[in-house]
């Protein structure tokens, strides 16, 4: 009983303690709240960023070549964030705008690959103006160097030219065209399947920013 009354005693000179310190510090208080209202907003919108992606997931998304030659650029680089995503890359983001370095999408695949990829817009399809090797000079200078990618792509709805098909052999990137890109975006199979010659997985970092 006493030691009950003792504890009691103690509790209470404890808490008028803690309220007379806060009392005195009352920006406290308001930091801890604020840090507090912060995290809480955070959660939210993690928890609802899973719920859309696992939205668009489930969806699966798909475009048809005539809806992807109508968006704009930048559009279109977000188009491949979503289809990367929606093939199972959590952290695929677009990038691209200036000082990109020649990366317009980032992304980690479920084998932990890197993969940087540069998309070229073609508002004329296969008769705009074709991929050459120009293009892939920035990322196959930057692909592995700067973002440290795996697995480099150059996307374009349009087409690629020969001499550009032969150097990115030669320099181990990888091409998506015209032809590719509709059986990609078009169906459900991941583009690390439609792909020749990738390096292994088994790698399960993130990408850095």
């Amino acid at each position: 009983m006493v030691l009950a009354v003792l504890a009691a005693a103690f509790a209470v000179a404890l808490a008028a303690t803690a309220l007379r310190w806060l009392a005195a510090h009352p920006w406290t208080v308001v930091a801890v709240l604020s840090v507090a209202a912060v995290v809480a907003a955070a959660r939210v919108w993690h928890r609802r960023e899973a719920l859309r992606w696992d939205r668009v997931r489930a969806s699966g998304v798909r475009y048809a070549l005539g809806q992807l030659d109508a968006l704009h650029h930048r559009e279109f680089e977000f188009a491949v964030r979503d289809l990367m995503r929606r093939d199972g890359c959590a952290d695929a983001r677009q990038v691209g705008g200036r000082g990109d370095n020649g990366a317009d999408v980032k992304a980690t695949d479920p084998s932990g690959r890197r993969w940087v990829i540069q998309c070229k817009h073609r508002r004329d399809g296969w008769a705009g103006k074709p991929v050459g090797t120009p293009d892939l000079h920035v990322l196959n200078g930057t692909g592995r160097q700067v973002h440290h990618g795996d697995v480099l792509v150059m996307l374009t709805n349009g087409r690629i030219t020969d001499n550009a098909a032969r150097f990115a052999k030669s320099q181990r990137l990888h091409l998506v065209d015209r032809h590719l890109l509709a059986e990609w975006a078009g169906g459900s199979r991941p583009l690390w399947d439609l792909l020749r010659a990738l390096p292994p997985g088994g790698r399960p970092t993130r990408l850095e920013p």
